[in-house]
């Protein structure tokens, strides 16, 4: 048998050296693999700058879809609205009613059915009056103009405010804790959770801006999904032959 050259011996004595070599940085890598890679690297933070972060970027953008359930003393409320610093518009659904929203600048209009119009004019269970139901009638599926000094302007106007909301619903207090790594709408986010009673917990983007995404309010009170954020959209006053102008207060009603 031949025997192999010095250097071709050199060379199959350096290929075992090679893989081992290689072997183990793979499985180092593997076992020391960074959950941040790829992110924006917001979970490299500590919990309360990641919330700052969070709270920054909602704070700068310029338009918001927000969705879920809303438990507040009033009652629950789901949410579907689109919002931006000039207005917003969607659906409040209530235990009774679903009714919609649109603000243009200081413009606010409610649009509903005419159940709702009649169970605003009657009390309680107490049957609606005839008149009651006739007004109920023309105001049926109708664009309402809501009267900047009733006192339903500023209940209603609330869910159509991108600030007001954004501030009072992902609110967070006391000490501040990173939780899990996992998806929202199938981006990834991190959590940041509030101490026990004292706000919720938040889900923030790990990819592109650290949005918060989803946030889920401490005591059950409602979790709610924030997306399409920057995104603009069309707020446009409706035509006239959809509105009424009411003229005066609203009918009390019980939303």
């Amino acid at each position: 048998m031949t025997p192999l050259p010095p250097a071709s011996r050199a060379r199959r004595a350096a290929l075992p050296l090679a893989l081992c070599a290689g072997l183990t940085v793979a499985l180092t890598a593997c076992g020391s693999e960074d959950p941040d890679a790829g992110t924006n690297g917001v979970g490299r933070l500590s919990a309360a700058e990641i919330e700052t972060q969070a709270r920054a970027a909602a704070d700068a953008a310029v338009s918001v879809r927000l969705s879920g359930t809303l438990v507040s003393k009033r009652g629950t409320y789901k949410l579907n609205m689109r919002l931006k610093q000039d207005g917003g518009t969607g659906s409040v659904t209530s235990k009774d009613n679903t009714f919609e929203l649109l603000r243009v600048g200081k413009a606010l209009y409610l649009k509903a059915d005419a159940g709702f119009w009649s169970g605003a004019g009657g009390k309680g269970d107490e049957k609606p009056s005839k008149t009651d139901a006739e007004a109920a009638g023309k105001l049926d599926d109708k664009y309402v103009k809501v009267p900047e000094g009733d006192p339903a302007y500023n209940q209603f106007r609330g869910f159509t405010d991108m600030d007001v909301l954004l501030e009072g619903l992902l609110g967070m207090q006391g000490e501040l804790s990173k939780g899990n790594r996992t998806q929202v709408g199938g981006v990834r986010t991190i959590k940041v959770m509030a101490g026990e009673g004292a706000g919720g917990t938040l889900d923030v983007s790990l990819e592109g801006k650290p949005y918060p995404l989803q946030f889920a309010r401490a005591g059950g009170a409602g979790v709610l999904t924030l997306g399409d954020w920057d995104k603009d959209f069309a707020l446009e006053a409706p035509e006239r032959d959809e509105t009424v102008d009411y003229g005066r207060q609203l009918p009390k009603t019980s939303d």
